[in-house]
């Protein structure tokens, strides 16, 4: 397949959720305004009528009949084609199913109530107005009102359930979120409140025998054979409706049929060594649900989270370029040159693939501005390692719940003083902590904030131990060790445990720092490198010259036996 064959393809599927995206919009209009409308009949059944009348003038105007009726047909046939086009249905995330579900029962209980009130005005010369249908749902055919609520619900759902998934990634839509969700609760419940309302108002009216007649009057609604002609409209739309639901199914499982009679042109090799038949025209995301490959995606493959983000091996120059959807999102979360969002690529040579985030563990939090570094980075950075010295023997005389107390404390201060010194806790090994420093800022400011925190944790503990007399037998003590150069910096981990984190020989020299300081009998240690581009003076402490395990060169540093005596650094240089 021809790189010009596959590129029209994707652009086409790209353009196809472009349509459904603002014909939804067209229609979701529709229904928040006659739901709204409806709230009005807890006021009356007279200004029910009112607003009535000006919503009729607003949507039966010719430009606006045009606009609805084509968003209707759009997104209805726009909605057959998605089916037609999914190879599997395995990768539909809870939302995506339930907008599916409800789209398809939406014309089931909307044909009766369309035919029975837009089409009998527009071509059987009828008067259908807010008190028409109400006397049709609660007097004439009352089992309809279920039907209405039905409808109603259905519509707002489905509605609001697009507009999410539309808007979910959009800056600031998450901070009004508790607003968005107070409206789509409040306007259905409104509306079905004035449906319920207006209706009990029309039974009472409808009490009085000449009223009714002169209102049913009013209606001049279509009888005898005119009458019978709006039934077979009815039937033989849901007839059609039906027909086409089950066409766009059918077409879809012989598609897959066909195409699995095929051998596929292109093959997709994951990390984990499994091979995948490709077809040109589907886009990897798609080849992976169809194979049964776990595979993030957040926003069900609308290029616009970028959880199903993967690393191109073998094939990367090849590939057709990102459209702009697929640029924008990329730019936005710092992708390397060979990251591409797996919904919007679509390949037609041979490729090695790698997904990015484990399904599991991909969510809202992975769609943001990113980072490149998160992606894996060298970078210079400061690494402090701090562990409490003899706290197995502490531990073994208290009782777990003791244990646990103090420790958690502990954590509390130490992790206070790091984070106010902008360092970033990357993990709490045991009873130690390691934590990074000058990941955004750069290896000076990392340094000054590493021994500011080195500093704040030294006088932290002097205070913990003061609150915790009563309960220790000795005070703590702990040892810091600090060591600064480049390191390897990126997202690692599994599922919910990924994180920032560094590898490489600074971190392990900072590790070994901090188990010499039990050596030496100090509190800290913290490497030349780290005092020199901190650009400070530190009179306290004794040079030395260190040999840390796995370097063929010793470690000059500094011995500081308390680090509560290094010199206090301003609020700006201690800041991240």
């Amino acid at each position: 397949m021809s790189d010009n064959s596959s590129r029209p393809r994707g652009r086409s599927k790209i353009s196809v959720r472009r349509a459904q995206t603002v014909s939804g919009l067209i229609l979701f209009a529709y229904v928040a305004h006659h739901l709204l409308n409806h709230s009005l009949g807890i006021v009356s059944i007279d200004a029910l009528a009112t607003v009535g009348r000006w919503f009729v003038i607003i949507w039966h105007h010719p430009v606006m009949t045009l606009a609805l009726y084509g968003a209707f047909t759009v997104h209805f046939l726009g909605a057959l084609y998605a089916v037609y086009r999914r190879d599997s249905l395995r990768g539909m995330n809870r939302a995506e199913i339930i907008q599916l579900a409800l789209g398809l029962l939406i014309p089931v209980f909307l044909i009766a109530h369309a035919v029975g009130t837009r089409v009998l005005g527009e071509f059987f010369d009828a008067n259908p107005s807010y008190l028409y249908v109400q006397l049709t749902v609660w007097k004439f055919v009352p089992h309809y009102a279920a039907n209405q609520a039905i409808l109603l619900l259905a519509a707002w759902t489905h509605g609001c359930i697009g507009l999410h998934l539309w808007l979910r990634y959009r800056p600031g839509y998450r901070r009004l979120l508790p607003l968005w969700l107070t409206l789509a609760v409040l306007v259905p419940t409104l509306s079905l409140s004035g449906f319920i309302a207006s209706g009990m108002d029309v039974l009472r009216l409808a009490e009085d025998r000449a009223w009714l007649t002169q209102a049913v009057a009013s209606f001049e609604l279509p009888r005898g054979e005119r009458a019978r002609d709006v039934v077979r409209l009815v039937e033989r739309i849901e007839y059609g409706y039906f027909g086409l639901v089950f066409f766009a199914f059918a077409a879809r499982a012989l598609r897959l049929h066909l195409r699995r009679k095929r051998e596929p042109d292109v093959t997709l090799t994951y990390h984990t060594g499994q091979k995948v038949g490709h077809r040109p025209g589907a886009s990897i995301l798609e080849s992976s649900r169809s194979a049964g490959i776990p595979h993030a995606s957040v926003c069900g493959g609308r290029g616009r989270c970028s959880t199903c983000r993967v690393r191109i091996g073998s094939g990367l120059k090849a590939l057709p370029p990102a459209s702009e959807l697929e640029q924008r999102v990329l730019k936005r979360i710092g992708a390397p040159d060979n990251v591409r969002l797996a919904c919007q690529t679509f390949p037609d040579v041979d490729l090695e693939v790698t997904p990015l985030l484990p399904p599991a563990q991909a969510g809202v939090e992975d769609t943001g501005i990113r980072p490149e570094y998160l992606a894996g980075q060298e970078r210079d950075i400061v690494v402090l390692f701090a562990d409490i010295r003899g706290f197995t023997r502490l531990s073994e005389q208290r009782l777990p719940y003791d244990t646990v107390f103090i420790l958690n404390r502990y954590f509390s201060e130490m992790g206070h003083a790091i984070e106010e010194a902008g360092g970033r806790i990357d993990k709490f090994i045991g009873d130690g902590i390691m934590a990074l420093f000058g990941v955004d800022r750069g290896l000076e400011t990392g340094a000054r904030n590493a021994i500011a925190a080195a500093r704040g944790m030294a006088e932290n503990l002097k205070r913990l131990n003061d609150s915790l007399s009563a309960d220790l037998s000795e005070p703590l003590r702990i040892g810091i060790g600090i060591h600064g150069g480049p390191a390897i910096v990126g997202e690692l981990g599994y599922r919910a445990t990924r994180g920032l984190t560094a590898v490489g020989d600074t971190v392990n020299t900072a590790s070994r720092l901090e188990a010499l300081t039990k050596e030496h009998g100090v509190q800290l240690i913290v490497s030349k490198t780290v005092v020199d581009a901190a650009n400070l003076v530190l009179e306290q402490g004794e040079a030395a010259e260190i040999a840390a395990r796995g370097r063929e060169q010793r470690v000059p540093v500094l011995l500081i036996a308390d680090a509560s005596t290094l010199p206090a650094l301003s609020p700006l240089a201690a800041r991240r």
